[in-house]
């Protein structure tokens, strides 16, 4: 462990213990060290990301209940937290999540079939309809990417959006395109790759994927269950994309359709659904050993 300052270079390696405190939050006994060279004082919690937290124990009880229908201001109220601090740990554990989610992505290197599609929710209004595109292992149900991007309104809310909030930007193809060139550093070339018949998945994928067997299938009429993402058939083609999908418009508040709690900013937004994936490839699908 390295500690880097404007005045201190410590490593612990070329330090001595120096002690220990009892920290108030938890009453965790944490040592201290003294670096030989510049004689600075740092402890075995000072690069920790929880540093400063009074409420650390919430954290893990805090992405369960995000993770499983629990809006941000209920989730306060269970833990009997502040709404602000429940809105601090949302941006800290999302961030935590996304880097052990790119920490973890070199175990899915054996993984030879991928769906992926796109989910839309709307940002404050259905005027400003927002497009979550997800990429899953079709048999180990991994999530192994996504990306949130702004679209227009389309069919009787195109002309109120414009009206109301001027032109809104697509952008949709570049970043399915981000996706894809993110696939390329976890996935081989030659993957099978199955999706839906959206016109331009086709040219993104043969872009990143030329060698990969790539398949696209006609949508099918959507049943109730699953908010419209499961299909009416006995047999769907792309069934894991699509019940993922179900499973997190029904585990992520702010996806449920036909509901108040609706998400106000896109930033917020990542790191629930940073939060849920890391959730979801670690608790809620089976053991991957890749």
């Amino acid at each position: 462990m390295k500690v880097r300052g404007a005045n201190h270079c410590c490593c612990i390696k070329n330090a001595y213990s120096n002690g220990w405190y009892k920290r108030t939050s938890d009453g965790q006994r944490v040592n201290r060290y003294r670096c030989k060279t510049c004689n600075q004082t740092f402890s075995s919690a000072t690069l920790n990301p929880f540093k400063w937290q009074k409420k650390r124990h919430l954290n893990y009880p805090l992405m369960k209940l995000l993770t499983n229908n629990m809006s941000l201001s209920g989730a306060a109220d269970v833990l009997n937290i502040n709404q602000k601090t429940v809105a601090r740990k949302l941006a800290l554990l999302g961030a935590l999540c996304r880097q052990q989610l790119a920490n973890q992505a070199h175990h899915y290197a054996t993984i030879d079939a991928i769906q992926f599609d796109e989910l839309q929710t709307i940002e404050h209004t259905k005027c400003k309809p927002i497009s979550i595109a997800v990429a899953v292992a079709k048999k180990e149900r991994k999530i192994l990417g996504f990306r949130v991007s702004k679209m227009p309104a389309t069919g009787h809310l195109a002309a109120i959006s414009r009206k109301k909030y001027g032109k809104r930007p697509d952008q949709r193809h570049a970043q399915m395109k981000d996706l894809f060139n993110e696939l390329t550093n976890i996935l081989q070339p030659n993957i099978t790759i199955s999706s839906d018949e959206c016109q331009f998945y086709k040219g993104v994928v043969k872009q990143y994927f030329p060698d990969s067997n790539y398949r696209q299938y006609l949508g099918k009429k959507s049943s109730i269950a699953g908010q419209g993402e499961l299909k009416k058939t006995r047999f769907d083609p792309i069934f894991t994309i699509n019940h993922t999908f179900a499973m997190m418009r029904a585990n992520i508040s702010r996806l449920i359709r036909r509901t108040w709690n609706t998400t106000k900013k896109i930033s917020p937004l990542i790191d629930h659904i940073s939060i849920y994936i890391w959730m979801h490839n670690n608790h809620k699908t089976p053991v991957f050993i890749g």
